[in-house]
Parts: structure tokens; C-alpha cells; sequence
């Protein structure tokens, strides 16, 4: 148990770190299961890689209160206004409709992408497409200057296409930060809007796609969650809580300085270790 906890720990920082900045959390996850793997079931494993992201997606919450709680009592203001912050609101109901697409093409499909996407050669094909199209990205859309410069010039347009980005991060190795981002700057949108829209976005996906792993999990197990797998699971999520809260700060001050190109080369080089590993250096090893 005890060594389950110290690699929950190691899992928890790596999703920490890699939940926000645009290199994927799953693909990750994913990989770090070649080396450290928990004593659980593969069902739980598989949840406990989605669930894990509450944590970070708490860190949101915390850092961003101010901007995503739509409730005030302002007594200078008369009637709703009074009550309501309708930036907030407008910013929520963008939000929502993001979320959209990923609900109607992820839930049906999230079986079968799990069964033929969730292995390494995938990642690693993500991960270097995308680091391709970062580079690509700043080196042309990034050059130029941004239209969408505040969270709230985001309509109901852009958050759809935004949304519709979203959905291609449901294959492991591409990142949903990174894919929210990416359409997010090709629509118009500067770096530092497009990161925060994309954390507001991560709240209510990942809370929807977390709940749909703990109900999918418990109606498969016979016997709920054991004692170990509930401090595993706390564990996990309370230490990607604490990391995400100092990546999040780092990237949002990296991005006012900063272009994503040095996360484009990390994804491409990472890409293709993964590669060599499971095609050169794992069969050699092994034979």
C-alpha cells in the first residue's frame, strides 16, 4: 500500500503539470503505466486516469473564484443586476456551449476510443502532429496580431469552434488544453485568452467526463470502491490540486512573455523517444 501511495504521488504531479500545459495529461498517464504500474484493476486504472484531472480542474476553480462565481449583492445596482454578474453568466453560457460537441460525439464513442486509441504508438503519432502544429501556428497565425484580446469579445461562434477542437483531444496524445488553445489562436483569440477560456472549459468537461467514469465503473464493479482504491484516488487528486495550482500561475505568465514553440518541440521530441522505446529499445530488451 505504501508504494501504491508514493506512485500515486509521482502520477498526481505528472497530471498536475501536464493537465494545463498543452502536452496531454492521458498520453501521460498512459505512458507512465509502462513503468509504474498501481495494484489495481485495469477498470479502476482506466478511472482513476480521468478522475484524477478533478484535482487539477479544483485548481481552476480556487484560482479563478472571482471570475466564475456569476453571483454578487452589489446594493448600488437595481433589480437582477443586483443579484447577477451577466459577464459571468454570458462567459458561462459560451462555455457550455463548447462543451457541446464533446458530449455529443465523446459519449457515445468513449468505449471504443479507449479500445483502439489508449496505447503508446497513438501518443506518440499525437504528440508529434500536434508539436508540428504548434510550431506551425506561432510561426504564422502567432505572428499576427490577435482580434480576441478579452474573455468576454468570445461569442457563441468561437466558442463552438473552440468546442469543436476540443473534441479531437478525446484521442490520447493530443491534449485538451493543447487542442482547445490551438483552435482557440486560429480563430483569433491572443495566448493568454486562449489558456484561460481553456481552463474555464476544462471545468465542467472534465467534471462530466469524471462522473461518467465513476458511474461507469461502479455499475461494472461488483463490490463499489475498496478502502485502497479511495485513498489512492484522494491521493491522486489532492496532489494534482497542489501542482496545478503552481503550473497554472506558470503558464499564464509564461504565455504574456512567451510563444507555445518550446512545448511544440517538447511534444515532437518526446514523440518520437516514445517511438524508439516500444519499437526499438522495448522488443530489443525483451528478446
Amino acid at each position: 500500500m505504501f508504494v501504491d501511495i508514493l506512485k500515486t504521488i509521482f502520477l498526481g504531479i505528472v497530471e498536475g503539470i501536464t493537465e494545463w500545459l498543452p502536452v496531454s495529461s492521458t498520453g501521460h498517464l498512459i505512458l507512465a503505466d509502462e513503468f509504474i504500474q498501481l495494484g489495481v484493476t485495469d477498470a479502476f486504472k482506466e478511472m482513476f486516469d480521468v478522475v484524477i484531472q478533478l484535482g487539477a480542474i479544483l485548481a481552476v476553480v480556487v484560482m479563478f473564484w472571482h471570475k466564475l462565481w456569476p453571483f454578487q449583492n452589489d446594493r448600488s445596482a437595481q433589480g437582477l443586476a443586483r443579484w447577477c454578474r451577466e459577464d459571468v453568466w454570458q462567459m458561462w453560457f459560451h462555455v457550455l456551449v463548447a462543451v457541446l460537441p464533446s458530449v455529443v460525439i465523446g459519449l457515445p464513442l468513449d468505449d471504443w476510443l479507449t479500445q483502439h486509441f489508449h496505447n503508446p504508438p497513438v501518443i506518440a503519432l499525437m504528440l508529434i502532429l500536434y508539436g508540428v502544429l504548434f510550431i506551425w501556428m506561432e510561426n504564422t497565425i502567432g505572428k499576427q496580431r490577435p482580434r480576441v484580446r478579452r474573455i468576454d469579445q468570445i461569442n457563441y461562434r468561437i466558442a463552438l469552434f473552440i468546442g469543436a477542437f476540443q473534441v479531437l483531444s478525446l484521442i490520447p496524445g493530443t491534449s485538451r488544453s493543447g487542442a482547445t488553445i490551438l483552435g482557440a489562436m486560429i480563430i483569433g483569440c491572443s495566448r493568454t485568452i486562449a489558456a484561460e477560456f481553456t481552463f474555464f472549459l476544462a471545468v465542467p468537461t472534465m467534471f462530466g467526463a469524471s462522473l461518467l467514469k465513476i458511474v461507469k465503473f461502479l455499475l461494472e464493479s461488483e463490490t463499489g470502491f475498496s478502502g485502497q482504491e479511495i485513498v489512492i484516488l484522494l491521493v491522486g487528486m489532492v496532489t494534482a490540486f497542489v501542482v496545478s495550482l503552481a503550473c497554472i500561475r506558470f503558464l499564464m505568465n509564461f504565455v504574456k512573455k512567451h510563444d507555445y514553440k518550446v512545448f511544440g518541440w517538447y511534444r515532437i521530441v518526446l514523440g518520437v523517444l516514445v517511438l524508439g522505446y516500444f519499437f526499438g529499445l522495448k522488443p530489443l530488451l525483451a528478446g
